[in-house]
C-alpha cells in the first residue's frame, strides 16, 4: 500500500501553512510544497472543502489553516484525499466478498484490524509536532 503523491503534496501544503502562520497565496505555497500551482489549487479545493484550510478571496487573498496545528492529525488530510483508510476492498462495507460462505474469511478480520491499527497511528501525528521537530532540527 502506497500513499499517492496527491496526498502526499496535502501533507506538504498544510505543513507550509502551519509553518507559515500566516495568510499565503496559492504560487508560494506550491513553490514551498515543490507542486505546481494548477496541482496545488486542486488539493486546496478539497482542503477547503473538508474544513481544513480557509480561502481568501481578492488582493489579500491567499489560505490559512481553519484549526491550528495541533487540531489536525495526519489521518485528517490524509483521508481529505484518499477517503477512508482500509487496507484492502473487502474491509469496506459496500464490498461482497467471493471467498465469503459463512460468515468474514481470515483475511478480512486482519486486514480490518490493520487497518484499525493505521488509523490510529496517522491520529497520533498532529501538524504542531512537526513544526516543533523542525525547531530541533534547526
Amino acid at each position: 500500500m502506497q500513499m499517492t503523491l496527491e496526498a502526499d503534496y496535502a501533507v506538504r501544503i498544510i505543513y507550509a501553512l502551519a509553518v507559515g502562520k500566516r495568510r499565503i497565496d496559492a504560487g508560494t505555497l506550491a513553490q514551498m510544497s515543490g507542486v505546481t500551482v494548477r496541482f496545488a489549487l486542486k488539493i486546496l479545493r478539497k482542503l477547503v472543502a473538508a474544513g481544513l484550510v480557509i480561502s481568501y478571496k481578492g488582493a489579500a487573498g491567499g489560505y490559512e489553516l481553519a484549526r491550528k496545528p495541533r487540531e489536525i492529525s495526519l489521518r485528517e488530510i490524509v483521508e481529505t484525499i484518499e477517503g477512508p483508510i482500509h487496507m484492502a476492498r473487502c474491509v469496506k462495507g459496500d464490498y461482497q466478498c467471493t471467498r465469503e460462505k459463512e460468515g468474514p474469511c481470515i483475511f478480512q478480520c486482519v486486514f480490518e484490524e490493520l487497518s484499525q491499527n493505521l488509523r490510529r497511528q496517522l491520529d497520533c501525528y498532529t501538524m504542531d509536532q512537526f513544526i516543533e521537530e523542525k525547531k530541533k532540527v534547526r
